[in-house]
């Protein structure tokens, strides 16, 4: 996560417009990783995830995301699990399968522990997701 989002000349690209980034081609033995999606066509797109809880002092359980797309494919995402605490800002770099161009909404959805108490309630104050090739939120 420490060149998200892009440096401001823009994230480099590998292949044919490699050129493009001339001060990256000088340097010698670098090692590139390159996070891919698990189906076809294994595209995955960077986002970070801030999301700050309200509700009660404290319980246990987890809190994901649920993307979904315009065709109808969604994708789930655990952002913390664990002691959850009210006012907490819960950060998480995701490597989201669905393309952000065609996400028509993001799902909160949060599970207590079973031994948790009944009453105990729990919800997103904020969630921001930024998004790593322009750093829109």
């Amino acid at each position: 996560g420490d060149c998200f989002p892009c440096p401001p000349e823009g994230c480099p690209m590998m292949g044919h417009y490699a050129d493009r980034f001339p001060d990256k081609l000088k340097r010698e033995n670098q090692k590139y990783f390159l996070n891919t999606a698990a189906d076809e066509p294994f595209a995955a797109w960077r986002q970070k995830v801030f999301i700050k809880l309200s509700g009660v002092k404290k319980t246990r359980g987890d809190i994901n995301l649920v993307f979904h797309d315009t065709e109808g494919h969604t994708k789930e995402y655990e952002i913390a699990n664990g002691d959850l605490t009210q006012d907490e800002v819960y950060t998480k770099y995701l490597d989201v399968e669905i393309n952000p161009k065609n996400t028509t909404k993001i799902e909160f959805l949060w599970n207590k522990a079973i031994f948790s108490l009944l009453w105990t309630r729990l919800g997103a104050e904020t969630v921001n997701i930024v998004q790593g090739e322009d750093g829109q939120r």
